[in-house]
């Protein structure tokens, strides 16, 4: 799964287009945003 379908799920969007508007508004703090299994990862 994309990074944009993985946030447009989180967000609960029916639209891409919408989680394209989020995503764009609020880049910084989306680059922050981490899976709980990537810490199992590392």
């Amino acid at each position: 799964m994309n990074d944009l379908r993985y946030i447009q799920e989180l967000l609960g969007h029916n639209s891409s287009k919408t989680t394209e508007i989020y995503t764009h508004m609020f880049k910084n703090a989306i680059d922050k945003i981490r899976h709980p299994i990537d810490d199992f990862f590392e």
